[in-house]
């Protein structure tokens, strides 16, 4: 399942973020280092599901579809708040970089209302764009060490090693970090890998891109650092963590109708003044704003947009749609956009890989030959020889 990391500066409102996400309750608290041990949890993506398009009743294996909405399950990690210098172990650095170390793509959650320092402290006026850096910064020098000491093990091969085969080494040596032979390749050819301070970054990038959550949407300051700032990071989404938060709930006692990711509407008329205010609150000073609190739409964004992801579902039948035991459309796979038929087969099953003799697309049912490349909603039945 693809995982996501929620990083951040103490006291920015990660763990918020996780349970507006996950809806799983966590200690949220505004002293530092409320999170040490990393919180665990599922959330999902929200997508357009094939089965309207086919007017089919789908049954998901996992996650669920409402209306036409798929939820795609993910994971989420809400870990240790990072301070300058973690990667040199300070604050909870070590364990910090750690804990994300399997994510594919992170999730800067950013207090943007200036009103704690780079410690998670409260302060005023603080100027939100230096935790973007320093964070930025902070995962660079970390993927500088462990390149470092990748290197060193191999240093006499790597005097002579061909580029496939610098490829291949530092593969062996990244791949706890997620880090992939394209993730390599693409980077040396932007850089030298004797040119650690351009290369590492490069590999950072690419194999741990990270998006902004400019949280804590509903204070003033919060909105005049986001309109001061939104254009030099074009992927910085305005959240409300907490107003994230209050509309579940709101919605789990049916007070409201809420799909995530969109605005709300007041279902009670048995609501409080209190309720009335803090609803009306979200809906003037973040939903009218931004269009939604901005959580459903980081999940989506970082996998879609920033990874490049898209959602194929695999069929035995593609006639009927169905799996092996007769189930509707029941599983979706996210994958990078590019992936062959055949490479989509090994993900599925190696077995599929490895007797692969064809794809076959759903709609028009054409044979798709292994180099073929797979698109965003493809449906797909994988032929293999028996």
């Amino acid at each position: 399942m693809l995982e996501i990391g929620l990083v951040g500066k103490p006291s920015s409102g990660k763990s918020s973020f996780f349970k507006a996400a996950t809806m799983i309750d966590v200690k949220i608290s505004p002293v530092p280092f409320t999170t040490i041990k990393p919180n665990r949890g599922t959330a999902f993506l929200i997508t357009d599901c094939v089965c309207k398009e086919f007017g089919l009743q789908c049954k998901p294996k996992h996650g669920k579809c409402e209306n036409g909405k798929r939820h795609i399950p993910i994971v989420l990690w809400d870990v240790a708040g990072l301070v300058p210098g973690a990667h040199e172990g300070r604050g909870l650095g070590n364990q910090f970089l750690d804990d994300i170390r399997q994510s594919s793509v992170l999730i800067q959650i950013v207090d943007f209302s200036g009103l704690t320092d780079e410690e998670g402290k409260v302060t005023e006026g603080y100027d939100p764009s230096k935790d973007i850096e320093f964070l930025e910064r902070e995962f660079d020098l970390w993927f500088e060490d462990v390149i470092k000491k990748a290197m060193q093990k191999f240093q006499r091969s790597l005097a002579t090693a061909t580029r496939a085969d610098i490829v291949q080494i530092l593969s062996e040596q990244l791949s706890g970090l997620e880090v992939s032979k394209s993730h390599i390749d693409q980077a040396l050819s932007q850089s030298s890998i004797n040119d650690l301070d351009t290369f590492s970054p490069i590999l950072r990038k690419l194999s741990k891109p990270i998006i902004i959550a400019a949280n804590k949407i509903d204070i003033k300051s919060s909105h005049e650092n986001f309109a001061r700032l939104k254009d030099k990071y074009n992927l910085a989404i305005p959240t409300s963590a907490d107003g994230e938060i209050a509309l579940k709930k709101a919605a789990e006692k049916n007070l409201i109708k809420y799909t995530e990711g969109d605005g709300f509407e007041i279902t009670s008329s048995t609501l409080v003044d209190a309720q009335k205010n803090v609803l009306n609150k979200i809906k003037t000073e973040v939903v009218e704003k931004y269009g939604s609190t901005g959580i459903q739409s980081c999940l989506n964004t970082a996998v879609f947009k920033l990874l490049n992801y898209i959602a194929v579902y695999p069929v035995a039948d593609s006639k009927h749609m169905t799996d092996k035991d007769g189930n509707v459309l029941p599983d979706v796979f996210l994958i990078p956009a590019g992936t062959s038929v055949k490479e989509f087969a090994f993900r599925i099953h190696t077995t599929l890989g490895e007797k692969f003799i064809c794809g076959i697309d759903a709609r028009s049912k054409r044979r798709l030959a292994a180099d073929h490349q797979l698109k965003n909603n493809d449906v797909v039945e994988i032929m293999f020889a028996k």
